[in-house]
């Protein structure tokens, strides 16, 4: 079965249930309405060119509607990031994958101050334009058994891309992922086991669908169930999330770290109460965020880990298996080999290593990058460039990207255990993140960019009981507003980049 095609029969057996509340609207579409809208949507999707299609609309019913349209139309959904530069990441898409159509909206360009470009398609326009004859056709097509209407729409293969994304772009320029029908519903079948997930959730849907986080979890898997999603479109509005969150009642909230940490801080007691899985992921989960989250809601906040190649989930701890610190256990139909980043042979528990993944999940490679894609998948496993280890109780442990490792005085050093060790020295209200720079004497030293000033001496003394000298940070910078992806990750490569202009500067 492909995406679209499951959608359709979860829109058969769940008619009158709500497939969307869309909090940007205030409108609540059952799931008989979204197959007519995206039954409608794919017909006029067909005019346009074969292949990719680019979709550009916020976290809403009208993105989801939008995504299963274009496949039901026998197009790819080329997913494209608003957040960050929006047209130079239209262009960017444009070229990599050779398409010019992107469907998108006129609110979100005035929001986001975008301006119109070539191969621009208003999904606006694109309601105004259907007719009654257009309902009409789309009413009967609804109607027909699931057998035929499965005949109607497009059919093609479990290995088709599904969806082209973008990698976030955090370290070098992004590259676009192909993830086919098989690699999605192969890891929605296997996460939802481990979290029992079923028709009776409400999912709260703020990630935005660009991101694979978003896609598969908060749209795919809701579909794959007959769940209903909440949308909101802004994760970053932390108090109307939190009234959201208090009225529609979900029971399954995910997001980023950085997202959390915003609904705690503007959530009352008893906002999450109907929320049975709270669950962080894309980048690492601070231990003062679970306390926090336990202390005023009494929920457990459980840490999963994930890359965009891998649709997204590898691992995620449970109520079952829950190891605070770790990012759980393997997901079935999953292997995970942790070797040796020089030698390649396989480590002992404990050990850490390059951290390779196999199965379904693994995407299709990267699109027009054959180079790229064979230094990344070798022999049906995924390198994927991070660092860690499975300890012997079989969880695994996220040490960082190889990326953020750097080698001073021939030794490893992880930025991100410098990051972990400062983070709970800071006051709580400042932000930190650990970048390399060039050092003529040892290749490379540690800087720490700080959103305010610190007490430096008093601060390093407490990291040198943690950490060995050379992994102390030889420098403080202070970034009042760190850069971050639309995902809500910290910027690496922005950081960085900021980091070496300011040292440059006080030369």
């Amino acid at each position: 079965m492909l995406l679209h095609q499951i959608f359709i029969e979860s829109a058969k057996k769940h008619k009158d249930k709500l497939a969307f509340i869309d909090k940007n609207t205030d409108r609540r579409i059952t799931y008989s309405r979204a197959l007519l809208g995206s039954l409608i949507l794919a017909h006029k999707f067909r005019r346009f060119e074969k292949g990719f299609l680019g979709i550009m609309i916020p976290t809403s019913a009208g993105a989801g509607i939008a995504i299963i349209a274009t496949l039901m139309s026998g197009r790819v959904p080329v997913m494209i990031n608003y957040s960050t530069g929006a047209k130079e990441n239209i262009e960017y898409a444009q070229r990599k994958c050779d398409f010019t159509t992107v469907v998108t909206s006129r609110t979100l360009l005035q929001k986001i101050n975008c301006p119109e470009l070539k191969g621009m398609v208003f999904i606006e326009d694109l309601m105004e334009e259907i007719s009654a004859r257009d309902k009409i056709r789309g009413a009967l097509l609804a109607k027909l058994p699931l057998p035929l209407l499965l005949k109607r729409v497009h059919r093609g293969d479990p290995d088709d891309n599904a969806v082209i994304l973008f990698t976030s772009g955090s370290e070098k320029d992004p590259k676009a992922v192909q993830l086919t029908h098989k690699n999605i519903l192969s890891n929605i079948k296997s996460f939802s086991k481990v979290f029992q997930l079923s028709e009776n959730d409400r999912m709260l849907a703020t990630l935005p669908y660009f991101h694979v986080f978003g896609l598969t979890v908060n749209l795919w898997a809701p579909l794959y169930h007959g769940m209903t999603i909440i949308t909101y479109a802004n994760p970053l509005d932390y108090k109307r999330v939190c009234e959201i969150i208090r009225q529609e009642q979900p029971t399954m909230v995910v997001g980023t770290p950085s997202f959390l940490w915003g609904y705690l801080r503007k959530s009352q007691e008893g906002d999450f109460k109907s929320v049975r899985l709270a669950v962080s992921g894309a980048d690492k989960c601070p231990e003062a965020l679970r306390e926090a989250f336990l202390k005023k809601h009494g929920i457990t906040l459980y840490e999963g880990y994930g890359t965009t190649e891998t649709s997204p989930v590898i691992s995620v701890n449970t109520p079952e298996h829950n190891k605070p610190g770790s990012v759980g256990k393997v997901i079935p139909e999953v292997e995970v080999r942790i070797v040796n980043y020089e030698t390649g042979q396989e480590c002992a528990p404990g050990e850490v290593g390059r951290i390779l993944v196999k199965g379904d999940l693994i995407m299709k490679g990267y699109l027009h990058d054959f180079e790229e894609t064979s230094m990344r998948i070798r022999h049906g496993w995924y390198d994927t460039g991070d660092m860690g280890y499975i300890d012997e109780d079989g969880f695994l442990w996220h040490a960082g990207r190889l990326k953020r490792f750097v080698k001073i005085g021939g030794e490893m050093v992880s930025l991100v255990r410098v990051e972990d060790v400062l983070e709970k020295l800071l006051p709580e209200r400042v932000s930190c993140c650990v970048v390399e720079v060039p050092d003529a004497m040892k290749g490379a030293r540690i800087v720490a960019a700080v959103t305010e000033k610190i007490n430096e001496k008093e601060i390093l003394k407490k990291m040198a009981a943690e950490l060995p000298n050379i992994a102390l940070p030889k420098q403080f910078v202070v970034i009042e507003d760190l850069p971050k992806m639309g995902s809500g990750k910290i910027d690496f490569r922005k950081v960085t980049e900021m980091v070496h202009e300011r040292l440059s500067s006080t030369k």
